[in-house]
């Protein structure tokens, strides 16, 4: 990613976070889950019980941010990316 897009990134975030969107975490059924569309790591294995959280039109397979409401993240700033195979890029980043 260049400086810029970078940048780009970061404001699109934050943005976000601003909106203060709500948080919501529900227990469920694996295939439930799956039924809603969450995303989850590939190739990880999930029990048939599962933490999803909601976020905006976001449904994900627990992964954190054990937060009630986006505000509560603060900032976001992105601290590396790099290549994870043939056009694929992985950011690393951080809430401040």
């Amino acid at each position: 990613m260049t400086p810029k897009q970078i940048t780009e990134v970061e404001k699109i975030v934050n943005e976000q976070i601003q909106k203060a969107l709500p948080v919501e975490n529900k227990i469920m059924k694996r295939e439930e889950a799956d039924k809603l569309g969450a995303e989850h790591e590939f190739g990880a294995k999930y029990p048939d019980m599962v933490s999803v959280y909601i976020i905006g039109p976001s449904i994900e397979f627990c992964g954190g941010p054990h937060a009630t409401n986006t505000r509560e993240l603060g900032h976001f700033k992105i601290i590396k990316e790099e290549a994870t195979s043939a056009g694929v890029r992985r950011i690393r980043a951080i809430l401040r």
